[in-house]
């Protein structure tokens, strides 16, 4: 028996229940593999169900605001997904009249759709017979053929895609790209693999060598980044109700889009007494400010993929007076109104720890 035939009769019997395989329209399709890039499928649930409810269709996402796409989208991280998103739905609703790409060279060209997502789009949508091969196809293959190349280099990645071309079904693509899914996320697991009860572990090269977890290969990963970033939680009383000030961040760094509150960035850990002699400080608060500094900073360690964030969180109490000359540089908000906002998971943690008799 084939080996696609083997794999679609094994997904037949075990394949996931999972709520967005009930529909093969394109756009469905798209906002799934789109919430589902860098992130697990159990986490991606919930997205999936509040996305679908907020924009059902192209018209309704390309016409909200970007604000409220990244509301929906917050805690889900990696953020330039919905950016992406929100801008191709907006070309493709207000310069392509609404269509959307219906084979895997189309929809290369949408903004934030890479090879495996134009794949997987392609095969369930639109039968087209591509290989979306993800971490899960690439562990199975690699094991069974006993694949030395790393596979995040460009030679490895060429020869698991050409052996996954070899071995697709060409006449059920989508069902066989979605069951190398679930076979390596049920069996083929990234550490502690099901061998035993692998319909293939009798021609895996890797099993029969007894060492299964030595694959996939990878080169070495790079040491991450540190970055101290100091926030300021500038709190005053505005006729009886506790405000403070966020910003919405620019350019193209981290969280562009998200709004947080007052920050410096410095190249180590530094002391209240130092961050108050910085420039930005200075800028933002005249030297006859009055300001008290309650309790003591609240520190998070928030790692991200690229970088691994030394947050700390300093809670400063302003009288109005002093307060009026951030109204320049910053929004004023209350907790409310902060709530309707999009903002990092880091600014959500923040705010789940402040101690609630810090507020005015």
């Amino acid at each position: 028996m084939l080996f696609s035939d083997r794999l679609l009769q094994w997904y037949e019997q075990n394949r996931r229940p999972l709520p967005w395989r009930q529909n093969t329209d394109a756009y469905v399709v798209w906002i799934t593999e789109i919430i589902l890039q860098q992130t697990r499928v159990d986490q991606g649930l919930e997205y999936f169900y509040r996305f679908l409810e907020a924009f059902p269709g192209l018209a309704d996402l390309a016409q909200a605001p970007v604000e409220k796409v990244l509301r929906i989208w917050q805690g889900l991280g990696y953020y330039s997904r919905a950016r992406n998103l929100h801008a191709a739905a907006q070309e493709i609703f207000y310069n392509k009249n609404g269509k959307l790409p219906t084979n895997y060279n189309d929809w290369l060209k949408v903004k934030g759709v890479g090879p495996y997502t134009a794949a997987a789009i392609a095969s369930i949508a639109f039968n087209e017979p591509v290989t979306a091969i993800d971490g899960n196809g690439f562990r199975i293959l690699t094991r069974i053929f006993a694949v030395e190349h790393e596979i995040d280099t460009a030679k490895g990645k060429k020869l698991i895609n050409a052996i996954a071309d070899e071995l697709i079904d060409k006449s059920n693509p989508g069902a066989f790209n979605q069951a190398l899914m679930d076979f390596g996320s049920s069996i083929c697991k990234p550490s502690g693999p099901l061998c035993k009860q692998c319909i293939f572990n009798r021609e895996c090269l890797a099993f029969l060598q007894g060492r299964p977890e030595k694959f996939p290969r990878k080169k070495p990963k790079k040491t991450v980044k540190k970055r101290h970033l100091n926030y300021f939680y500038f709190l005053f009383d505005d006729k009886g109700r506790a405000c403070f000030f966020v910003k919405q961040r620019k350019g193209k760094d981290i969280w562009k889009g998200l709004f947080e509150l007052p920050v410096v960035e410095t190249e180590s850990e530094k002391e209240f007494d130092q961050i108050i002699k910085l420039p930005a400080w200075a800028l933002w608060l005249q030297t006859d400010a009055d300001f008290v500094l309650t309790s003591s900073p609240i520190k998070i360690n928030h790692k991200l993929t690229h970088f691994n964030i030394m947050a700390t969180f300093y809670i400063v109490k302003l009288n109005k007076k002093s307060a009026k000359g951030l109204i320049h540089h910053f929004q004023q908000v209350d907790l409310q109104s902060f709530e309707k906002m999009p903002k990092s998971r880091l600014t959500q943690r923040f705010f789940q720890k402040l101690d609630k008799n810090s507020a005015v």
